[in-house]
Formats: C-alpha cells, sequence, structure tokens
C-alpha cells in the first residue's frame, strides 16, 4: 500500500518549523479535498497541512481500508491488520515528505479518525496529537501502546449521540483506550448523527489552543 496523491500546504520558511504540520485524513468514499476547509473553523486556517489520498479506489473516491463488514467499517483482526498497512502507508508519506523536525498533527474523519489516533500507536515520538472525529479503535495491540502510556499525548475524540455507524462497544472502546493512553479530551454531541458539527469544530479549536498547536485568536 503506497500513498501517491496528496493536496499540500508545506512552507519553506525556517521560522516555521516548530509549528505544527497538520495530516489530514478523509472518510470512507471522499477524497483530499474534504477536510482542509475545516481547519479554518478550528483557528489553524493558516497552518501547513498535507492532506492524503487513501489508496485504495472506491465508486467516485477513496478507502483506506480495502474490506470491511459493513459501511466501510472492519471488524476484528481484519480491521487491526488493515489499520497497521495503512499507518505504515501514511508514516512512509510522512517521513519522505515532512521534515523530522516538524511536529505533526493527525485529524481524520470516521476511518481517517480511527486512522488518526492509531498513528499515535504506530510511532509515539513522531506524531504529537490527534484529533479523531467520529472515529473508532482498531482492537489489537500496536507497538507504540506501552509507550503511550507513559507519553499521555493529546487526544480528541468527538463523536455524535445519535452516530450508529459503529456498535457502542466499539465508541466505548476508543474512550477507554484513550483515557488510558492518552490526555484526552472526548465530547459527545446531541442529535448529531455520523458527522461533524459547528460546536465540534470549536471544541477542537479550544483543544489545538490549549495543548499550543494553535495561537488564540484576537477578536
Amino acid at each position: 500500500m503506497k500513498i501517491t496523491k496528496a493536496l499540500t500546504r508545506l512552507t519553506d520558511d525556517s521560522g516555521s518549523s516548530t509549528d505544527p504540520v497538520f495530516v489530514l485524513l478523509h472518510g470512507w468514499g471522499s477524497n483530499e479535498y474534504d477536510l482542509p476547509d475545516l481547519l479554518g473553523y478550528c483557528g489553524a486556517g493558516s497552518a501547513d497541512y498535507a492532506s492524503l489520498r487513501a489508496p485504495i479506489a472506491y465508486g467516485m473516491g477513496y478507502t483506506w481500508f480495502g474490506d470491511w463488514a459493513h459501511e466501510g467499517v472492519p471488524e476484528g483482526e481484519s480491521l487491526t491488520r488493515q489499520a497497521h498497512d495503512a499507518a505504515e502507508a501514511i508514516d512512509a508519506w510522512v517521513k519522505a515528505n515532512i521534515p523530522a523536525d516538524r511536529p505533526v498533527v493527525t485529524m481524520g474523519f470516521s476511518q481517517g479518525g480511527l486512522l488518526a489516533a492509531h498513528m499515535l500507536r504506530f510511532d509515539p515520538a513522531r506524531y504529537a496529537a490527534a484529533v479523531s472525529f467520529s472515529g473508532w479503535l482498531a482492537p489489537g495491540a500496536a507497538d507504540g501502546d506501552g509507550t503511550l502510556e507513559r507519553m499521555k499525548p493529546p487526544v480528541f475524540y468527538g463523536h455524535g449521540a445519535a452516530d450508529d455507524i459503529f456498535p457502542k462497544a466499539d465508541v466505548a472502546a476508543m474512550g477507554a483506550f484513550w483515557s488510558a493512553h492518552g490526555t484526552l479530551d472526548e465530547r459527545v454531541y446531541p442529535g448529531m448523527a455520523h458527522s461533524i458539527n459547528m460546536d465540534e469544530l470549536r471544541d477542537v479549536q479550544r483543544f489545538l489552543e490549549s495543548n499550543g498547536f494553535t495561537r488564540p485568536r484576537i477578536w
């Protein structure tokens, strides 16, 4: 598996080397144009980013996982294996295209939300934080899990109370894992299905500001 297409804004200004790069990971059947506009609503409209296209064509868009139990959602060992393979491809792209001294904050929706958090499990030393919109958890162990328990990186996990894409047990597992392995900011939005709303984006803005990844807006 290899990533061959990305939409990027990566500056060459050495003065920005301590600012994070946001790695954006879209959901099932979407593409690399899906998420960059959200950065403006999160207080990161001028930030550097790389929005990656998933490697597997599906319908009018792309998918990170080629096999699933239902609606782009793999389960069990299949999910663990495919999450590792996708994370390996994402990490290879990051290593080839983002300087090692730039912090990386991952942000994704659904399949991409799972992978945004999973990148911290794949390499805790490389990925500084994660924003998971409506993601869930790959159930198997990952190499970085033990390190995460010591590092406790910041993780935002937002999901809708009316989201019926994943079993409630999967949502609970995501929250429980990151409560133990990260500094978790979990938010549940009443009435929201498998989506993102403005309240969530404002909460992400506060999350990024409070962890030093963006600067507070002055109105």
